[in-house]
């Protein structure tokens, strides 16, 4: 009833903030917080985590910060990030006085002050130890702390943040300069951290690691190392010696070697979690993890030179509950390998395996074999799998949910139609130049696998539109990917729109005989789409594009390069009918100046000066 605020009146304070927890979008809880007065202090007072950039981010702006948000624990900072500070500056379009000399005016004058003052310098846009220590002094509270490529930040910040955040959990110090004086500080105050990231930290030796691995032993759970020339098996032996509670590791260095390995396989048998990058690791280290570390859950090994079949048979002898296993590049692991995993870790549920040209069908086949609890299958750049590998799949793995097929040139349609008929909980079908899978595997996954959500066959030249008009039939496709499928044209994508009420992905790029036809058909039938990519298609014009966006309001993202039917008159037409539209990608040339206007901080472009 018009005058009348019912929420307000009926609702306490603490169901309200209540409603506010259970938003899980951000953009949902600041639409929300601009309701009222009352509402805005309330998604204040509830807000438990900051993403900021740390351009910009002086002393007086996380002040400001903290005495709007009183219950911060978790607070990202990223270099990466750009930061505006729009609500800082007042709008020009108000016409009511205000007095320039009250407090929070002069602040603002002064924020924007030093935001245009250091636009032209690096340092000072940055965040450096005076803000990490406000930031400290204004959230004492912080249990998660993302601090991700800040140069200017060293030990002083670091030691000024460890002193003040005693109760800190997470830190993540990605490419940051800290030295070994700021770690210690951690270690001496933070008793509480159980996970740690320091993924390019130059700065760093075994002695600021040890420290802390000694002041933190009793509650550290996550260590994460990567690109640290002076951090070596010194380290490890000392997380190995003190760390009892470790459950994760990540290490890529050439740096670390069997030593370092060995110690953490002997002193942490709750390790869970293991992701090597490692090239001076060899099978010795591995036999004890397979020997030592029985809770192994997750392994990721890459450009592994000195790791070989003995590795493999010592973690599928000791690992049993080896669940999740990442082999890249591991060109000395073979099928037999592949196998003593299968045999012995029969709990299974992902493999990936990518770039290992020792390992072939046989490999495979033993997964299929002997681990029934496979969900999802990796098989990128596998020249040497062939059809019969996926067909023990098919027979073997009844609960296979998402299949990934990269250049597997000896799998076709014989191996899709096992999977069809075999894995009818498959929801996510993802394969990029297969050349030998065409239109009858892929009519076998319409006929047989209703719960398919997401399909991407990309320059998968036999597949034509007898296999769409398939998929179109049989399943409720949120997202599809057909870019390079030259056979498909207006038929198999106007099947899709007419099947596919729920599509929020279409990606109809590079395909030459699609016209504007089957984009009206999207139109009519898509009305949830959001991202439309279809550039390269030479007969797509501007009477297409206009009938899709009519329908399709919800439209975000739309990608129309290369496309000479598509003028300045069919983007103008995006940017205006779609109002939630983020992104266009275009031809420079395309877009005029009213459109730049209307629209310029949605408008990408690919070439300049075409």
């Amino acid at each position: 009833m018009r005058g009348h605020d019912r929420i307000n009146n009926c609702l306490p304070e603490e169901l309200i903030l209540e409603i506010f927890r259970r938003l899980e979008s951000k953009p949902n809880r600041d639409a929300c917080s601009l309701v009222c007065k009352r509402w805005l202090s309330l998604e204040r007072f509830s807000r438990t985590t900051l993403r900021i950039g740390a351009s910009f981010s002086s002393e007086d702006f996380i002040s400001l910060l903290s005495r709007r948000f009183l219950h911060i624990t978790s607070i990202h900072v990223d270099e990466r990030l750009s930061v505006s500070l729009p609500s800082l500056s007042p709008s020009p379009k108000r016409k009511r006085g205000r007095d320039n000399s009250s407090p929070s005016s002069s602040k603002r004058k002064k924020l924007i002050g030093n935001k245009h003052s250091g636009a032209g310098n690096v340092e000072s846009c940055s965040l450096t130890d005076a803000g990490l220590t406000a930031l400290a002094d204004g959230f004492p509270k912080v249990e998660n702390l993302s601090l991700i490529w800040c140069p200017n930040v060293s030990s002083v910040g670091l030691r000024s943040l460890a002193e003040k955040c005693i109760s800190l959990k997470s830190l993540d110090l990605q490419g940051c300069y800290v030295g070994d004086q700021g770690l210690a500080a951690v270690g001496k105050f933070c008793k509480q951290l159980e996970e740690l990231n320091l993924r390019f930290c130059e700065g760093l030796t075994d002695v600021g690691v040890i420290d802390l691995v000694v002041g933190c032993a009793k509650s550290l759970k996550s260590i994460g190392v990567a690109a640290s020339a002076k951090i070596t098996d010194l380290s490890l032996e000392a997380v190995g010696s003190h760390c009892k509670l470790l459950e994760v590791l990540y290490l890529d260095s050439e740096y670390i070697h069997d030593k370092g390995l060995i110690a953490v396989a002997e002193g942490c048998n709750r390790l869970k979690n293991l992701k090597l990058q490692c090239v001076g690791v060899t099978d010795k280290a591995f036999a004890a993890v397979g020997d030592l570390c029985t809770s192994l859950e997750r392994l990721a090994l890459y450009s592994f030179q000195n790791f070989t079949d003995k590795g493999m048979r010592a973690i599928g002898k000791g690992s049993k509950k080896l669940k999740d296993l990442t082999l890249s590049d591991c060109y000395f692991v073979s099928c037999k390998g592949l196998e003593a995993i299968a045999h012995g870790c029969k709990e299974l549920e992902r493999v990936e395996i990518n770039g290992c040209h020792n390992i072939g069908t046989r490999g495979i086949e033993a997964i299929g074999q002997s681990c029934p609890r496979l969900k999802e299958l990796a098989l990128l750049y596998c020249q040497r799998i062939g059809n019969s590998a996926l067909q023990e799949i098919g027979k073997g793995c009844k609960s296979l949910e998402i299949l990934h097929l990269v250049d597997c040139s000896g799998i076709g349609d014989n191996a899709m139609c096992s999977i069809a008929k075999g894995c009818r909980n498959l929801k996510k079908l993802h394969i990029r130049r297969c050349y030998e899978i065409g239109n009858k595997g892929i009519i076998a996954i319409g006929k047989h696998c209703k719960s398919l959500t997401e399909l991407s066959l990309r320059f998968c030249d036999k597949v034509g539109n007898k296999a769409l008009i398939a998929i179109g039939k049989g399943c409720s496709l949120q997202q599809l990917n057909v870019s390079g499928c030259n056979q498909i044209s207006d038929a198999g994508i106007s099947a899709i729109a007419r099947g596919c009420p729920q599509l929020t992905h279409l990606d109809i790029s590079v395909l030459q005989n699609i016209g504007d036809m089957p984009l009206a058909e999207v139109g009519e039938g898509c009305p949830m789409l959001k991202d439309l990519v279809l550039s390269h298609c030479h007969h797509i014009t501007d009477t297409g594009l206009n009938h899709l966006v009519q329908k399709c309001k919800l439209l975000e993202t739309c990608h129309m390069v290369y496309c000479p039917g598509i003028t300045s008159a069919g983007v103008a037409t995006v940017v205006s009918s779609c109002p939630h539209i983020k992104k266009v990608l275009i031809e420079k040339w395309k877009v005029t100046e009213r459109t730049t206007r209307r629209a310029g901080s949605v408008i990408s472009y690919l070439c300049m000066d075409l």
